[in-house]
């Protein structure tokens, strides 16, 4: 082996601590930041005409913890409160504007790469004091014929903008008694005050249409949440016996998703039996689960601000009973028949007569009541948020992620089904990002008859 000049050392010693710090830098951001700079990229080029102001998630005022924004989050990867950016449209540049101290940093697990060296690690041109905001916006806003911003509420951990706008439009803004406008709405009240000559226009959907279709970084972190969610479903199934309360069923599922490294729920865990199956969104977790009960969880993990929606059904004691199963299983072959027909540039309608088609052609009787109900088709965007922004798809495109869920309920029984897995459309057909789940009625009978973590602990004398 040649040996290596003491000036060659120094170079290569070098090289190695830039690529250190390199490394560091690019790991204070969730994805890389040139991911970030061509989502700035693209919406520069919707708003050609003006400048765009998005604000951050400010503080929170409880013991939650803090979590940004997701159309901020969405477009920097910055967790800080009270963070603004502002892209500029006609001049092709974007600014962050932000103030934290490095203990504050600390405090909030934020990196204090992102705090010491902004503009290395996010890649915006301009990052400055949230104090110069105020006349930095003046300045350019006074200058510009068109303003944007966000119409719609700010979308937090757990929540759905549009959701939340009908919430907040029902219950404050048009409330008699209280009126008061959502954040979003008085800054757009602010601003055409203070520029009366300016046009004021909404850029959600500028925003929402490219979060409507993942990136391959996006798509391998719904794959790893994905398999979070399959393992918490999976365990809790095997938890379950006559005798225990769905809180205890909950408490497996929350158990398993922050051990696997979940941050948090995607949405509280939802729990159907008994009378509860009309409720599709039934939250209390308060039954005593019973001999014959059958059960329906909608349940899903927050990796990293990205969610999974994963719904299972199956008799509390393990066993089917024929009218479980014939239900159950039907619910199952709307759903395996949609995986066979999910492509690029499929319609709805499209998808309802080839799944019957496929149905048909296995031999059951769509006659069925249930085959009334249970049709082919396709759900709710997932995302950022469990119900992603724009609704769902009408024409399916690669990179889109959405609900595959076929549901019937029979409130008279107390028998509710639905069979729901997290889909990614691929450039030639699907991937389901939460395969695995023991699905059919052999398969789930099986599991269950594994002792689970709850029946572990009794066995050992501590549950």
């Amino acid at each position: 082996m040649r040996k290596t000049s003491g000036l060659t050392a120094k170079i290569i010693a070098f090289a190695a601590i830039t690529l250190l710090a390199t490394s560091a830098l690019s790991a204070a951001l969730l994805f890389d930041k040139s991911e970030y700079a061509a989502r700035r990229q693209k919406l520069m080029e919707k708003i050609p005409d003006g400048i765009a102001v998005i604000f951050g998630a400010q503080p929170i005022a409880s013991y939650y913890p803090y979590f940004q924004n997701n159309d901020f989050f969405y477009l920097t990867g910055v967790e800080i409160p009270n963070a603004v950016l502002m892209v500029d449209g006609i001049r092709k540049t974007s600014l962050l504007f932000f103030t934290t101290t490095e203990a504050a940093a600390r405090n909030e697990g934020i990196s204090v790469d992102l705090v010491k060296n902004p503009r290395e690690v996010t890649g915006i041109q301009q990052v400055l004091p949230y104090e110069n905001f105020t006349m930095m916006f003046t300045m350019m806003a006074s200058r510009s014929k068109v303003l944007y911003t966000p119409f719609y509420p700010e979308e937090l951990a757990r929540e759905a903008s549009t959701e939340k706008f009908m919430t907040l439009q029902r219950n404050q803004a048009l409330n008699f008694w209280d009126q008061r406008p959502t954040r979003e709405q008085q800054f757009v009240k602010l601003l055409k005050e203070k520029f009366p000559m300016a046009e004021v226009r909404d850029c959600s959907n500028f925003i929402w249409e490219q979060r409507a279709i993942k990136s391959p970084a996006e798509i391998e972190l719904l794959r790893k949440a994905g398999r979070i969610g399959v393992k918490a479903h999976t365990e809790m199934m095997k938890a379950t016996r006559p005798g225990m309360f769905e809180y205890e069923l909950a408490a497996v599922f929350d158990y398993i998703n922050l051990k696997e490294g979940a941050q948090e729920l995607a949405y509280g865990i939802i729990i159907s039996s008994g009378e509860n199956h009309p409720y599709v969104h039934y939250y209390k977790h308060d039954r005593l689960l019973k001999d014959g009960d059958f059960i329906v969880v909608d349940a899903g993990p927050d990796l990293n601000y990205y969610d999974i929606d994963i719904t299972i059904s199956y008799p509390a004691n393990g066993k089917f009973t024929p009218r479980q199963k014939e239900v159950y299983e039907a619910a199952l072959a709307v759903h395996e028949a949609n995986m066979k027909v999910y492509r690029p540039e499929l319609t709805a309608e499209q998808c309802r007569k080839e799944v019957e088609e496929i149905l048909t052609k296995q031999g059951f009787d769509l006659t069925k009541d249930y085959f009334k109900r249970l049709r082919g088709g396709f759900g709710h965007y997932v995302g950022m948020a469990t119900h992603d922004v724009t609704g769902g798809p009408q024409v399916l495109k690669p990179g889109m992620v959405f609900a595959n869920e076929p549901m019937v309920i029979y409130a008279a029984e107390n028998l509710g089904v639905r069979v729901e897995d997290t889909i990614l459309i691929t450039e030639t057909g699907c991937e389901n990002l939460t395969a695995g789940i023991p699905r059919t009625v052999k398969d789930i009978e099986e599991l269950m008859k594994k002792p689970g973590i709850p029946q572990v602990l009794k066995k050992a004398g501590l549950y």
